[in-house]
């Protein structure tokens, strides 16, 4: 089993960048988030000409958006809204394994690492605290994968330069220490830094107002796929698919795979 997370950055603007992703690496499940587009107006028909007939949609105009896309049947499907907002950041189900698949859209945060002069940061902040307050009811006995745009760098080798960006969003303590948090509510199990040392620099994301984004390689690794515990020995690799960073109308944020063995 294959589980493919990509912050896709609006769908209908990347419908040949998803193709390419289904040809290069034949994704069982694919969870995008900023889909950017309301649910009678997702490409369903381009979609399922990719190969994923079971899909669960949940977007809206212009903003956030998530997507479960799946070539195997999915059930026990639904939604979360977070912070009492509407607004589109979290989508679940079940693959025929009985494994979940959780697709969270954490929200940016702006750009002041300040929650009293900055609401996005504010709302940032308790979108973190709510996930893992809902996470440590959850039963400690279902095999779960979290995947998704987490927006936040937690090791000092997911950021080009932890000393530069220690006050920046997304790799901020306060942030990182609510990740932290949440990752200690069922001992999840960060998929990818099993297969990439902790010590090497690893990257998901690259700003557009990098030139050369490749040459100045100034990124962040903002998108994750998590397991349970009893998903761990199930774990049989990982990729982060850099070279999509560069392929024609790419998304800033680049595909993460995790292989599941039965």
């Amino acid at each position: 089993m294959r589980i493919a997370t990509w912050n896709i950055n609006g769908v209908r603007r990347r419908l040949g960048p998803l193709a390419r992703l289904v040809a290069h690496a034949r994704p069982d499940v694919i969870s995008l988030q900023e889909t950017k587009v309301e649910d009678d107006l997702f490409p369903r028909a381009a979609v399922e000409e990719l190969g994923y007939r079971f899909n669960l949609i949940h977007g809206m105009k212009s903003y956030n958006g998530v997507a479960i896309l799946s070539r195997v049947p999915i059930e026990d499907t639904g939604t979360r809204a977070w912070c009492g907002r509407e607004d589109r950041r979290y989508a679940f189900a079940t693959l025929p394994s009985g494994i979940e698949v959780h697709n969270c859209y954490v929200p940016s945060g702006g750009d002041m690492p300040d929650a009293e002069a900055n609401d996005k940061f504010a709302h940032k902040l308790r979108f973190l605290k709510e996930l893992a307050v809902w996470w440590s009811a959850e039963s400690k006995r279902r095999r779960a994968v979290l995947v998704g745009d987490l927006n936040v760098a937690p090791l000092e080798t997911d950021v080009w330069s932890h000393k530069q960006l220690l006050a920046v969003v997304s790799h901020t303590p306060v942030e990182v220490e609510l990740l932290d948090r949440l990752m200690a509510t069922r001992r999840w199990v960060d998929a990818v830094r099993q297969f990439v040392p902790p010590e090497q620099h690893l990257y998901t994301w690259w700003s557009y107002r990098n030139r050369d984004w490749a040459k100045s390689d100034r990124g962040r690794r903002l998108d994750h796929i998590w397991v349970t515990p009893a998903l761990r020995a199930s774990l049989a690799g990982a990729t982060v698919l850099r070279e999509a960073r560069g392929w024609k109308d790419a998304s800033d944020h680049v595909p993460v795979l995790v292989d599941l063995k039965p």
